[in-house]
């Protein structure tokens, strides 16, 4: 579903208010002024606040509403859709803090608030949609939008987007089918937390833990060995049990299952934890399959109820791509420009392999990453770990926060006095030139209970005041890379510099966003183009120009050879057939469950059902057992419904935009500047309309084949 509540920051003046138990104490959220730039108070918030700051966050926006459509005056656009945009300041504050906070600590205690919370601001938030008068109001504002000649492009495009926000979330239904809608959006919004905090739950799991010895870890670098001597021992001394310093652990979150897959050289133990892996929410007490069978069936209802065939017309109306069946054909595009390279990569990997197992050995997904890994070494003299030394985390920061300044003039300056939501948190303030473009929050380490992978997300969307006064972001970016042990420096993995480099694009993007109005700010752009800015930046970490900035030995000091580099590019266009092949799979899948044209029968067997919708990009035969869907957490829970394909588009994309900084300068001062005006534009114009501005056409596949090594 889009974003329902419009949440921005209003003019109006807050009103106080307490805990019943502690009257002479205000609640943290309620007033932010005494904190550096307003940032969020997280050295005064104690749990209970977020849910005290929720519930009243929520009574003040209705009286802001109630405000809007009890005047008498004729609906205009600044009595109706700026107001609306201005509205719930406090719940948009309280909200961000408490969702961004669980997912980053994984807390129970703020994990059961997120859950009493939800249903009350699913609630809220379709009350808000679903308010008759309010939507009369919009209507008529869109209905007689041609009449005003005084407002910017800007402000008729967040007319629009409103209306369109309004009329996708049922505003425009009536009688049963508004309530029933209203009720599913409650429901869906319960299916999608319970599946996500299954999936941190799930992971968490003592059974999803694999316990090893020392003799068991033939292949493993000293660094990961190092780790997970130093992970067994931390859950040892947790559980109160004795530590004699034999027991090494693993477990399914990234940092110790990805060296796991690719390094372990015996075979049983890595398809023991492919299978633990990918066995994960189905069955037992954090059990996936029935919640994702309901959230695909809902949405489905919930698409027709608004006159669509099925979920994904609905969701693809407003994306550059717009139907079904234009994604369809994209991922069908790649599917057959691919699949040759794949088909070739994996008989050159078997056929590697059997000069060591025998010529009988088959293939099997545990045993990809282990010999793609050696075939690399093998052809490129290669591995991820002869670039690890080079990419020291203090020094990878400073370049990677380096590249935005090369790019767009930025500087970062880390301010202490900002309260940071756990230790391990660092905030930076970042400048263009004198001037305060916004904060940044970096959470780097992984810590037990935080949520796998990495993200971007928003404390505070930027917008501004009548006067121009511009309220800056606060944005954050999450990874979880392995903490450092003893003296030892963190030494990141191309692919964790690549995931850093991803996640700083989104964070430029909100950061850089100048717009009046918080709906269309930053981020807030279509779902297929908001990756754009992320998978960018990763094209900087083949460019020696740039890592010579920073990727020094951490030992020598010496730079980065150009031939290592020049291997990497190499080996990693050796992999880019299965790479594409496992996302088309991914976006396969994401299709085939939001383009079914039936509710899925609670006896619908899953594992079927995602075999059939990954069969055209298939790698290797189906496991049993094993199933993506129960964890698929972008898709059901994440924002990426019938939206997958993204990542795909937006690689194009890139690859596209990065062929127009190859050709004039990676570093080009012109490029940059019109590259810049499509971040900080946020939603504000079509982003079709943008690209074309920056590039002089609608992008294509050729640099993307080129760059992969396809064509």
């Amino acid at each position: 579903m889009k974003k329902l509540i419009i949440s921005t920051f209003t003019v109006m003046t807050l009103s106080m208010f307490t805990q019943p138990a502690d009257a002479a104490r205000t609640n943290p959220l309620a007033d932010v002024s005494g904190t550096p730039f307003q940032t969020v108070p997280f050295n005064l918030v104690s749990p209970s606040d977020y849910e005290e700051a929720i519930n009243e966050g929520i009574r003040i926006q209705n009286q802001e509403i109630n405000a809007i459509v009890r005047q008498r005056s004729t609906p205009t656009f600044e009595n109706t859709i700026v107001a609306l945009d201005r509205s719930g300041e406090l719940l948009s504050r309280a909200t961000l803090a408490l969702s961004n906070v669980e997912h980053a600590v994984g807390d129970t205690v703020l994990m059961n608030i997120m859950a009493r919370v939800t249903p009350l601001l699913s609630e809220h938030s379709a009350d808000m949609m679903l308010n008759e008068a309010l939507w009369k109001r919009i209507k008529e504002v869109y209905d007689r939008r041609s009449e005003r000649d005084d407002l910017t492009p800007e402000q008729q495009r967040l007319i629009s987007e409103t209306y369109l926000n309004f009329v996708e979330s049922g505003a425009s239904l009536s009688g049963k089918d508004r309530d029933r809608y209203k009720a599913l959006v409650k429901e869906l919004s319960d299916l999608q937390l319970r599946f996500a905090q299954n999936i941190t739950n799930g992971m968490k799991d003592p059974s999803r833990r694999l316990w090893l010895t020392a003799s068991q870890l033939d292949g493993l670098p000293e660094s990961n060995v190092a780790a997970a001597r130093h992970e067994a021992k931390e859950i040892l001394e947790a559980e109160g049990k004795t530590d004699d310093g034999s027991m090494y652990v693993f477990t399914v979150f990234a940092p110790s299952y990805g060296p796991f897959m690719k390094y372990i050289t015996d075979r049983s133990l890595r398809e023991k934890m492919y299978r633990m892996y990918n066995s994960r929410n189905i069955g037992g007490e954090f059990d996936n399959i029935q919640i994702l069978k309901d959230i695909a069936n809902v949405r489905l209802e919930m698409a027709r109820l608004l006159g669509f065939d099925n979920f994904a017309q609905y969701q693809l109306q407003r994306t550059m791509v717009k139907t079904p069946e234009a994604v369809m054909k994209f991922l069908g595009q790649l599917n057959e420009a691919y699949t040759p390279a794949m088909r070739t990569e994996v008989k050159e990997i078997e056929d590697f392999a059997r000069k060591s197992e025998g010529v009988e050995f088959k293939l099997m997904p545990w045993d990809y990453s282990f010999w793609a890994d050696k075939l690399k070494n093998d052809r490129y003299a290669f591995n991820d770990e002869d670039m690890k030394p080079y990419f020291e985390l203090n020094n990878t920061i400073k370049g990677v926060f380096g590249l935005a300044e090369k790019l767009y003039g930025y500087k970062f300056k880390e301010n202490k006095n900002i309260p940071v939501y756990n230790p391990d948190v660092k905030a930076y303030e970042v400048y263009d030139g004198k001037n305060i473009l916004g904060i940044l929050y970096a959470d780097f380490y992984y810590r037990p209970g935080k949520a796998p992978g990495a993200w971007m997300t928003e404390f505070r969307p930027e917008s501004k005041d009548d006067e121009g006064k511009r309220t800056i972001p606060l944005i954050s970016i999450v990874c979880n890379f392995s903490k450092p042990v003893g003296k030892e420096p963190v030494l990141l993995t191309p692919s964790e510099v690549e995931t850093f480099l991803h996640e700083f694009g989104h964070a430029l993007h909100g950061l850089s966003a100048d717009t009046e109005y918080a709906a269309l700010s930053g981020t807030s752009v279509y779902h297929d183009f908001v990756e754009l800015f992320s998978q960018f930046n990763e094209n900087y970490l083949t460019q020696k120009k740039f890592l010579d900035g920073f990727a020094k030995h951490y030992k020598t000091g010496k730079p980065m050879p150009q031939a290592l580099i020049d291997k990497f590019v190499k080996a990693s266009q050796f992999g880019a057939g299965y790479a594409c092949m496992r996302q088309l799979g991914f976006g396969f899948l994401d299709m085939a469950y939001h383009t079914i044209d039936e509710p899925l029968r609670a006896s619908a067997d899953i594992e079927i059902f995602e075999k059939n919708a990954q069969n055209p990009v298939r790698v290797f035969d189906a496991v049993e057992g094993s199933l993506i869907s129960p964890s698929f957490g972008h898709i059901f829970s994440g924002g990426y419904a019938a939206g997958y394909y993204g990542y795909k588009w937006a690689e194009m994309l890139d690859a596209d935009a990065f062929a127009a900084f190859r050709k004039a300068g990676i570093f080009d001062k012109a490029t940059s500047s019109k590259f810049r005006k499509m971040l900080k534009s946020g939603g504000t114009v079509d982003p079709m309309e943008l690209y074309i501005e920056f590039r002089g056409q609608e992008p294509s596949v050729d640099a993307l084949l080129e760059r992969d090594g396809i064509k």
